[in-house]
This record gives C-alpha cells, structure tokens and sequence, in this order.
C-alpha cells in the first residue's frame, strides 16, 4: 500500500503542516504548500509539475503509529522568475483541463 508522506511543511514559506492542519495543500505528486501560498502566491498551478492543488487528506490518529507522517523539512523557496512563465501559461486554466 502507497502512503502520503504527510510533508512536515510549506515548501515555500516553511510553515509547519502537521498532520491535521486545515492549511496543508498537495498536488498529485505531493509537492506540499500552505493554502497561503497556494492561494496568493502560486494561484493553484504547482511550480513543480503546473498541476492543481487539493487540500491534503489528514491520517486517522489511530494508524499515526504505525504509519507515522514525514518529520524531514523540504524547504525550496519558489523561484519566482522560473516559474513566471509556468505560471502566466497554467494560471487561468482550471487544473483538470492542463
């Protein structure tokens, strides 16, 4: 069986997104960003693969031991000039459609 890592954090900003956080976002290769950034930074295209984002499903308490969530920050602040022209590209394309 394949787990979410459940990411410790934003990858841009560093905010902490424990398992539970009402703020974590994922796209479907699990690049983790807080809804922030999600929202007024990246405009829902992931600077990764230009995908969407959904919020990130949070692991029942009772199987947190068994399957702990991820505990390695993955920091890597969103090049702003890179990912310009992703951006303009995917921006007013809903993400089922790119």
């Amino acid at each position: 069986m394949a787990l979410l890592e459940i990411r410790p954090n934003c990858e841009n900003c560093g905010k902490a997104l424990p398992n539970g956080s009402d703020h974590a976002m994922i796209c479907s290769f699990e690049c983790t960003f807080c809804d922030q950034c999600v929202h007024e930074i990246l405009h829902n295209v992931c600077p990764n693969c230009g995908g969407g984002f959904v919020p990130r499903p949070v692991r029942p308490s009772a199987l947190l031991e068994k399957y702990p969530p991820g505990t390695v920050p993955h920091i890597a602040p969103v090049d702003m000039t890179k990912f310009a022209k992703l951006l303009e590209k995917n921006r007013n394309i809903p993400p089922n459609e790119r």
